[in-house]
C-alpha cells in the first residue's frame, strides 16, 4: 500500500514538543562576546555626533563602534534592475532615514550589559523633512537619498492606450493593501566565530547558501571561507531570506575581534528593523459588458519600499506577473512605482507580490459585480478561463501550467452551502437584524517557485540499511523531513524511522536554493526523489552481481525493502545485505531543475458576522479549496492551509503596521499591533481538490502561500458584503470595527 498521499504524522515534531529543538539563542558558545546595536530614534535626520563615553565606562563593555569603525561597503540595491544609487550602509554614515537604522554597536561581555550601555549612546541628531506617505514620497519634494536625483527605485510601466473607451461598466478602486509585520514565532539571532582563515556563522535564515553567498561577498571573503549552519528556525515567511545588516555586522566583529560573536534581538527590534511586508497602494479599474463580461482591467500601484532598496521593491514584478488572476480579460495594463520612505524597508512576505495580485482583482471584480447587479461567484464564472486552454501565456506573461477554475469555485461553494447562506443573509437583511451576515469569495492562480529556480537532493544508503538525505531546501516548520522521507521510503521500502535528513549547513550539503516561493516540494523533493531512483539503480546492478542475474530482471519489493529477481521472490537482499562488506558508498546526487514555474490556484468562501452596531467582525467559518496539484501528505498540506489562512485572516481584520506623520513607528511590539489569536479564528474547512502539473516528476505545485493569497480577499469581500445594502461599496483593510463602523455611519448619513 502506498503511503504517498496519506495523512503521516509528521516525525520531526516529537522533539520540539518535547523542547528539545536546536534554537541559535540557546546555543552554547564558550567566550562569545554580544553586539547590541543602537538605534536611530528618529526617521530622518543627519548624525552631528556620537558620545559613547559613559557606555565605555560601564562594567563588560569591550567596545562602541560607529560607522567609522567599519570598514564594510555600502551594500547595493537588492536586484541589479533598481536604481544603483540607493545603497544601504550597514552602520548610518551621515543621515539615518528610519527609526531602527543602526547607528552604533556595543560590544559587551554579556547582552544584559550592552543594552544597559546602549541607552547610555547620546546621538546627536539634526532632523530632516520626514516622508511616510508613498504618494508624498513619488511627488520627489523631499529627497531620502539626494545622490539618486529621485525617490523612485523602480519602475514597472505599461503604454496607456484607452482600453475601456468601448466599455458598458467601469468601476474603479483605491485599495490599501496595508504594511504588516512577518512576525514570526522566533526573532532573528545569529553567532560567528573565525579562525583565522574560515568564518563559521549560524543563522536564522531560510536558506543557508543564499546566507553564505551574501556574507562573503560583504565581507569579501570567498565562498569557500565560509561556513554558515542554520539549525532550527522558528518561521520565517520570506523575512528570512537573505541577510540583513545585523548578520553581515556579526560576521565583520569576529574578524575583526578574533573571538566569537553573537546577537540575538528583541521583540521590539524585530518590529522595527526586520523586514515588513505589503505596502501597496493600489488604484485599479475594470471596465465591461452590462451582462458582466470583464473587457479591461488595470492595475496602477504605489509601492512602499521603506528607507532603502531591499527585496520589497522589486516585488511589484511579481504583482504585475499575476495581475490577471483566474479571468480570462482580453486587455490588462499596468503600473507601478516603488518609492522609499523613512519607514522600515520592506522585504517578501508569505506570498510576495502575488498576494497583493488577488487582492486587488478579487476586490475589484466584486465591486464589478455590485454595479452589474449580477452574484459574485456567477461573474466570476463568466470570466474564468477554460481548462481547455491550458498551458497558456498570459497577456502579463505568466506561464500558466493547468487550472480548473470553475470546479475550484463550485466545490467551495458546495461545501460552504452558499445558496442557504444567501437566504440566511436575505433573512437577516429584511428583519433588519443587527448582526449582518457577509460571504466573500476570493479565486486565486499564484505562480510557485516563481522563477523557476532549480535544486539539490542527494540520497545516501548507510551501512545498517537505512538513509541520508540531503537536501538544498530549508525546513522551518514546513514538515520537509516527513515529506521527503516519504518520498524515498515509498521508493525504497527503506521504514522511515530510519531515515535521516540533513539540510542547512553548507559543509554537509554543498549547494542549495532555500526555501521560500513555495518551492521546497516541487523542485528539492523531486531532486530527492530523482537521487532515490539513481539509487535504486545502482542497487539492481549490485543484486544482479551477487544473485547472478541480469540487471534488467531485478525488482524491488517494497513492502520487503528488498531487492530479487522477477518472479522469484527468493532469493532476496535487503538494502543492509547490499552493504555487507562494500565499502563503495551507495549514493546519488541530483541537481534538478524545473521545466518552469507552476501554478496552484483555488478559491476561498468566508462567512462573518458583523455588528452593525459596533462595527465588530467575527469570522464564522471559512472554506478553502486549495489546488496545489499532486498532494504527497495531505496532513502537511492541512497545516500549511491553516497557517496561511490564519495570516490572510490578519491582514484583513487587524494587522497594520503604522507610523506617525514623524515616522514613529506606533506598533513596535505585540501589545500595539494587531497580531492574531485562535480567539479571532475558527476551525477552516478544507476542500480537496488535486490538478497535477506536468513540469515536474511529482506533479506537485506549491502550497506555503495559498492559503494566505486566497483568504485576505475572500474575509475583505466578507466585510464589504455584510453591509453593502448599507451603502457601504468598500472598506480598507483592516476592517477593524472603527473602520467598519465609520465606514457604516458615512454610508447611511448620505
Amino acid at each position: 500500500m502506498s503511503i504517498l498521499g496519506t495523512r503521516v504524522v509528521r516525525i520531526e515534531d516529537p522533539r520540539f514538543l518535547k523542547g528539545e529543538g536546536t534554537y541559535i539563542a540557546n546555543l552554547e558558545v564558550p567566550g562569545a562576546v554580544h553586539l547590541t546595536f543602537v538605534r536611530s530614534q528618529m526617521a530622518h535626520a543627519k548624525i552631528l555626533n556620537i558620545d559613547a563615553s559613559e557606555a565605555l565606562s560601564m562594567p563588560g563593555i569591550k567596545a562602541v563602534w560607529t560607522s567609522a569603525d567599519v570598514d564594510l561597503a555600502p551594500a547595493p540595491p537588492a536586484n541589479p534592475m533598481m536604481n544603483k544609487a540607493f545603497t544601504y550602509p550597514f552602520v548610518v554614515t551621515e543621515v539615518a532615514r528610519f527609526v531602527g537604522d543602526i547607528v552604533a554597536i556595543v560590544v559587551s561581555d554579556t547582552k544584559t550589559q550592552g543594552v544597559d550601555a546602549a541607552e547610555t549612546v547620546i546621538v546627536d541628531y539634526d532632523p530632516l523633512p520626514v516622508v511616510v506617505d508613498i504618494d508624498q514620497a513619488f511627488r520627489n519634494e523631499v529627497l531620502l537619498h539626494p545622490n539618486a536625483g529621485t525617490n523612485v527605485v523602480i519602475t514597472f510601466a505599461a503604454e496607456k492606450p484607452d482600453i475601456f473607451a468601448d466599455c458598458e461598466v467601469v468601476v474603479d478602486l483605491t485599495i490599501e493593501n496595508q504594511r504588516v509585520a512577518p512576525a514570526p514565532m522566533e526573532v532573528r539571532a545569529c553567532v560567528a566565530q573565525w579562525d583565522g582563515q574560515r568564518l563559521t556563522q549560524w543563522a536564522c535564515s531560510q536558506g543557508a547558501h543564499g546566507a553564505r553567498d551574501g556574507i562573503a561577498q560583504a565581507l569579501g571573503l570567498e565562498g569557500s571561507q565560509v561556513r554558515v549552519i542554520t539549525p532550527d528556525v522558528g518561521g520565517g515567511f520570506g523575512a528570512k531570506s537573505g541577510v540583513y545588516a545585523e548578520e553581515i555586522l556579526v560576521g565583520w566583529a569576529a574578524r575583526k575581534l578574533g573571538q566569537p560573536v553573537r546577537w540575538t534581538e528583541s521583540r521590539t527590534e524585530n518590529m522595527l528593523s526586520m523586514g515588513h511586508g505589503r505596502a501597496q497602494r493600489q488604484r485599479t479599474k475594470m471596465g465591461g459588458t452590462k451582462d458582466g463580461k470583464i473587457t479591461a482591467y488595470r492595475i496602477e500601484l504605489l509601492q512602499d519600499a521603506g528607507a532603502y532598496a531591499k527585496a520589497g521593491a522589486i516585488l511589484p514584478y511579481m504583482t504585475r506577473l499575476m495581475a490577471g488572476g483566474v479571468y480570462d480579460i482580453p486587455h490588462v495594463q499596468f503600473e507601478s512605482h516603488s518609492v522609499v520612505t523613512n519607514t522600515t524597508p520592506t522585504v517578501a512576505y508569505r506570498g510576495a507580490g502575488r498576494p497583493e495580485a488577488t487582492a486587488a482583482i478579487e476586490r475589484t471584480i466584486d465591486e464589478f459585480a455590485r454595479v452589474c447587479g449580477i452574484d459574485p461567484a456567477e461573474i466570476r464564472k463568466k470570466n474564468f478561463l477554460k481548462p481547455d486552454v491550458f498551458p497558456l501565456t498570459t497577456v502579463m506573461g505568466a506561464k500558466y501550467d493547468s487550472g480548473e477554475y470553475e470546479a475550484a469555485l463550485d466545490k467551495a461553494l458546495t461545501a460552504a452551502g452558499y445558496t442557504q447562506l444567501r437566504e440566511e443573509q436575505q433573512r437577516r437583511r429584511a428583519s433588519g437584524d443587527p448582526i449582518q451576515l457577509g460571504i466573500g469569495i476570493a479565486s486565486y492562480v499564484e505562480t510557485t517557485n516563481p522563477m523557476g529556480s532549480g535544486d539539490y537532493g542527494a540520497v545516501e544508503i548507510k551501512a545498517d540499511g537505512g538513509a541520508v538525505i540531503r537536501t538544498g531546501s530549508s525546513s522551518h516548520g514546513q514538515g520537509h523531513h516527513t515529506a521527503w522521507a516519504m518520498l524515498v521510503s515509498e521508493a525504497t521500502g527503506i521504514p522511515m524511522d530510519k531515515i535521516e535528513f540533513h539540510f542547512g549547513d553548507t559543509d554537509d550539503v554543498e549547494r542549495g536554493g532555500g526555501t521560500g516561493g513555495s518551492r521546497s516540494l516541487q523542485v528539492g523533493g523531486s531532486a530527492v526523489k530523482l537521487a532515490t531512483d539513481a539509487v535504486i539503480e545502482k542497487a539492481r546492478e549490485r543484486v544482479a552481481d551477487l544473485l547472478e542475474a541480469a540487471v534488467e530482471d531485478i525488482v524491488i519489493d517494497t513492502v520487503r525493502g528488498a531487492f530479487h529477481v522477477a518472479g522469484s521472490p527468493a532469493p532476496a537482499r535487503t538494502w543492509a545485505e547490499i552493504m555487507t562488506g562494500i565499502e563503495v558508498p551507495l549514493e546519488a546526487e541530483v541537481d534538478y531543475v524545473p521545466e518552469g514555474s507552476t501554478f496552484p490556484f483555488g478559491t476561498h468562501v468566508c462567512v462573518v458576522e458583523v455588528d452593525t452596531e459596533t462595527g465588530s467582525v467575527a469570522v464564522v467559518r471559512h472554506i478553502a479549496c486549495d489546488d496545489a496539484g499532486t498532494i504527497i501528505n495531505p496532513l502537511i498540506v492541512d497545516g500549511q492551509v491553516h497557517g496561511g489562512i490564519a495570516q490572510g485572516v490578519a491582514q484583513a481584520l487587524l494587522e497594520v503596521v503604522a507610523f506617525d506623520p514623524d515616522g514613529n513607528p506606533i506598533t513596535s511590539n505585540f501589545a500595539d499591533y494587531g497580531i492574531i489569536s485562535a480567539a479571532e479564528l475558527p476551525s477552516f474547512e478544507r476542500v480537496p481538490m488535486e490538478t497535477p502539473t506536468p513540469r515536474n516528476p511529482l506533479g506537485a505545485k506549491g502550497i506555503g502561500e495559498a492559503g494566505t493569497i486566497g483568504a485576505t480577499p475572500a474575509v475583505h469581500n466578507a466585510v464589504v458584503d455584510a453591509v453593502s445594502h448599507l451603502g457601504v461599496t468598500h472598506i480598507d483593510m483592516p476592517c477593524t470595527s472603527i473602520n467598519v463602523w465609520n465606514a457604516i455611519q458615512i454610508a447611511t448619513a448620505k
